[in-house]
């Protein structure tokens, strides 16, 4: 990956496996064939696609392939899930989610909200953690479903979610998670979890995007979010995505096989990187709970700049990452994720993200290591925040808060 520079934003993305690429291939020309044709062309894809089924089936310990929904991404996943619990149980009004979700659950909730339902946010402490005292208060017959991240996309922060699907199927609560981010990086066990449903999403582990599933546990109620043809056994109709889903089947395979070098090596690069970063930046420090995170992910805040001043140096030495900031209405302001938390307005504005995947080596990690440190003085020297060799008293003052 070095010959097209280095890439550290493995979360956003990754890189389809060349073997991956190669499974998929035939099936654009060779193997053309509907699998719900009756004819050879069609048998031959309907025999791949179930092998596909149950390689998803094995890297999320689910109890049989017929809980494997295939979707096109993990956005669409989240909708279903949510929206089949509320239409499986219209007396049920509330829904239980937290404030550092990614888009493709806020959004909807808030959408939601405006039709009348009444959503309940879980807040997270300067770690990012959850108070499970108040989520199990806010457990209650009008809760139609719970749906909270198997891990943080910004800081890699895991949350209970195993525990917490335990306490919601006590009160009879459906329980979706998120784990768009989890799967393939960290061990999944569902046929010894009380999860309900689950989201995955293809691209991010080196499988093509537009592909992605909904883990259906049997016996849940459901109801389809599209209609149509009998496909994925009249749950999501539209004709298969053949070669994305036996890509993302072989992708599920490999994510097993390297699940222990993604825990090993690929977090030893992620701490290399932290600690060379930490010891030669000042005024800078890892986002989120470093103690229970995702092996390949650091988030780390540079007090007195700008994110995206740095990602803009950083891509043109050849490093990609991204930022915690988001651009909204011409006004940059700190990601939902760092203002939950509670991030000083100094370093909320500056944080970085690198992720990593097991095609990075510590060879790239060095290299980041020696960029960053100039790129952050010389934005400091141009910070209006900062006075030689350190900020200025009080800068706070001067970063006014946008945002409630």
């Amino acid at each position: 990956m070095s010959d097209q520079g280095i890439y550290l934003d493995n979360n956003a993305t990754t890189m389809v496996d060349p073997t991956v690429v190669e499974v998929m291939l035939p099936y654009f020309s060779e193997q053309f064939g509907n699998p719900s044709s009756l004819h050879q062309f069609g048998n031959k894809v309907g025999m791949a696609l179930k092998k596909a089924r149950k390689q998803v089936q094995a890297l999320l310990g689910a109890e049989h392939d017929s809980e494997i929904i295939f979707t096109s991404c993990g956005t669409e996943s989240d909708s279903t899930a949510i929206l089949s619990a509320l239409k499986a149980q219209p007396e049920r009004k509330e829904i239980i989610t937290t404030v550092v979700e990614h888009p493709a659950v806020l959004s909807l909730c808030e959408y939601l909200e405006k039709e009348g339902y009444k959503v309940h946010y879980l807040k997270v402490d300067n770690k990012g953690r959850l108070d499970l005292n108040t989520y199990q208060n806010l457990l209650s017959d009008k809760v139609a479903i719970v749906s909270v991240m198997w891990a943080n996309n910004e800081t890699g922060t895991f949350f209970p979610v195993e525990q917490m699907a335990t306490m919601a199927k006590a009160a009879g609560v459906m329980f979706h998670t998120d784990a768009v981010q989890a799967v393939g990086k960290v061990p999944i066990n569902l046929k010894e979890s009380a999860i309900d449903m689950l989201s995955v999403s293809g691209h991010k582990l080196h499988a093509p995007k537009g592909i992605g599933v909904l883990y259906l546990k049997r016996g849940v109620r459901f109801r389809p979010l599209l209609r149509g043809g009998h496909q994925e056994r009249g749950r999501r109709a539209g004709t298969e995505a053949a070669a994305s889903i036996i890509a993302l089947g072989r992708a599920a395979e490999m994510a097993m096989e390297h699940m222990e070098y993604e825990n090993t090596c690929v977090k030893a690069m992620r701490d290399r990187l932290e600690e060379g970063i930490l010891a030669s930046v000042s005024h800078c420090f890892v986002t989120g709970d470093p103690d229970n995170r995702l092996p390949n992910t650091a988030n780390i805040a540079f007090e007195y700049i700008e994110g995206e001043a740095i990602l803009l140096l950083l891509n043109k030495m050849g490093i990609a990452a991204s930022s915690g900031s988001a651009c909204t209405s011409g006004s940059l302001e700190p990601s939902h994720v760092m203002r939950a938390m509670d991030i000083p307005y100094t370093a909320a504005h500056g944080t970085v993200r690198f992720s990593f995947s097991r095609y990075n080596t510590m060879e790239e990690v060095e290299k980041v290591i020696a960029a960053v440190p100039p790129i952050v003085a010389q934005l400091r020297k141009l910070s209006p925040y900062w006075d030689g060799e350190g900020p200025l008293e009080e800068p706070e003052k001067a970063f006014a808060p946008t945002y409630a």
